[in-house]
């Protein structure tokens, strides 16, 4: 609904009231801070009753502020530039401590992640990891991070996991071209989404194979190629990505895996930890002389 809220603002905006165009003509020349403020806040700002903010949101089909509110947040994810994060920023947190309420957003995070994923979707992704010949793994940019964290595990519990280097998109399509219907590609990506992240995606559309995403929306360019959709929050914190929720689902397929294929998984850990051990991979427990 996000992506229409300035097409359905402008085309109605000749309709509105008096109150209610103040609060359109704000939102389309701030959208990036009107997205972040309570309907109580918008009302001083633009200068009308929280009730007439609460009304507009009615007029445009939201079932009530907090609804228009999401739509903005989720444009202004995908548009604003690392200065206008900070900026926003600012506005949210002020003087406040920063330790605490950092940490406070991601926490809330995890909890709606927990409340708005669907597992029907999560356990379709675990069978289809499980059961694929190849496994590609890709995240570009901030979202390189969990892609290497998640083919460091499946590559100690699988023999056919691939991370995708995304130095250049030529080199991208080079390791991934032989991809087919028997594989999967798993794409990561968060606002500002990746272009190539998305090319990959439907690349392997395009040659059959099982798709995989992990972002924030249904309306995320990833989501339109997926087979399975896992949905994470990763609402800004600054001009820094919030991955603590997407780290945590990654973290769960992860266990879900390891448990399904536990025999072999277990097989291959104590094969790793008798290397680890003869090779001094990591340091030993010194004893205590006392």
């Amino acid at each position: 609904m996000s992506r229409n809220l300035f097409f359905k603002i402008n085309q109605n905006i000749s309709d509105f009231s008096k109150g209610h165009k103040k609060i359109a003509n704000y939102i389309i020349e701030h959208y990036d801070k009107a997205a972040y403020m309570t309907a109580a806040k918008l009302g001083v700002t633009v200068g009308v009753s929280e009730s007439t903010v609460v009304r507009f949101a009615a007029e445009l089909g939201y079932e009530g502020y907090p609804e228009l509110q999401s739509a903005l947040q989720e444009m202004a994810r995908n548009k604003l530039t690392s200065v206008q994060r900070i900026e926003v920023t600012s506005d949210q947190i002020g003087s406040k401590d920063i330790f605490e309420k950092v940490l406070n957003f991601d926490i809330d995070k995890i909890k709606k992640t927990l409340e708005e994923s669907s597992r029907e979707e999560f356990y379709g992704a675990v069978d289809t990891i499980i059961n694929a010949k190849r496994i590609y793994i890709i995240g570009a940019r901030s979202a390189s991070a969990l892609a290497r964290f998640m083919a460091y595990y499946f590559n100690l519990m699988f023999e056919n996991a691939r991370f995708i280097n995304t130095a250049s998109e030529s080199e991208m399509f080079e390791q991934i071209m032989r991809i087919e219907k028997e594989d999967v590609m798993i794409g990561i990506s968060f606002p500002r989404y990746s272009s190539q992240t998305a090319k990959a995606l439907q690349f392997a559309e395009y040659n059959g194979a099982k798709v995989i995403a992990i972002t924030d929306s249904k309306s995320s360019p990833l989501a339109e190629y997926a087979d399975n959709l896992l949905l994470a929050r990763s609402d800004m914190a600054s001009f820094v990505d919030s991955l603590v929720a997407p780290l945590s689902l990654i973290n769960a397929l992860i266990v879900a895996i390891g448990i399904k294929k536990r025999t072999e998984v277990s097989q291959n850990f104590e094969k790793l930890e008798d290397i680890w051990d003869k090779y001094d991979v990591y340091e030993k427990q010194r004893e205590s002389k006392d």
